[in-house]
């Protein structure tokens, strides 16, 4: 649920109840709540509207996730996918885009005009394994720079990670991070 709740906008609403109980304060001269409206009101909603002007909204799953996918994400996600996920669906501060360093150590952001646009994610099953697929809008990278890039992607986002790169359409690009299993340790007997 945090994840999900801008922190901007609960400045703005904190800030903006204090700031106008100072105002009210003030005009029935009421010294004590007109010095705590202004002195955190305004600073609280300053600090909102900054972090307003700073925020990066979640990325949207452009389909639900289903009970089967997600019992088989608790069962073979990799701690990769999982912090990619969190990260790319929640409100992130000061960053231009989703995943924008990243693409930028990959080789896939010359400049921030072209850097590919993460539009949504979503989870499914692929050959039984668990699978985190991001979905970019990339007008000016093509299909052959992203398969050219697949090794440092896999290397990147591993270990226990398969990456596939499809073009489902043209400028748009899916990513889907694959869940390798594990083999079991062998056990020993003493």
């Amino acid at each position: 649920m945090l994840r999900k709740t801008s922190l901007g906008n609960v400045l703005l609403v904190v800030g903006g109840i204090l700031t106008i109980v100072g105002f009210v304060a003030y005009f029935q001269d009421n010294a004590t709540l007109n010095l705590a409206g202004f002195f955190y009101g305004i600073p609280v909603l300053l600090g909102g509207l900054a972090l307003r002007a700073a925020e990066l909204e979640p990325t949207q799953y452009s389909q639900e996730t289903t009970p089967e996918v997600a019992a088989l994400r608790d069962q073979q996600a990799t701690p990769t996918q999982n912090q990619v996920r969190s990260d790319v669906t929640r409100y992130r501060y000061g960053q231009a885009a989703h995943l924008d360093e990243v693409l930028e150590r990959l080789g896939l952001s010359p400049t921030d005009e072209e850097r590919p646009e993460l539009v949504a994610v979503r989870e499914e099953s692929i050959d039984g394994a668990y699978a985190l697929v991001l979905e970019f809008d990339s007008p000016f990278i093509a299909l052959a720079k992203w398969l050219e890039k697949q090794t440092k992607i896999e290397t990147f986002f591993g270990p226990n990670i398969r990456a596939e790169i499809t073009e489902p359409s043209e400028n748009k690009v899916e990513l889907a991070l694959i869940a390798i299993a594990t083999p079991e340790p062998a056990e020993t007997t003493a």
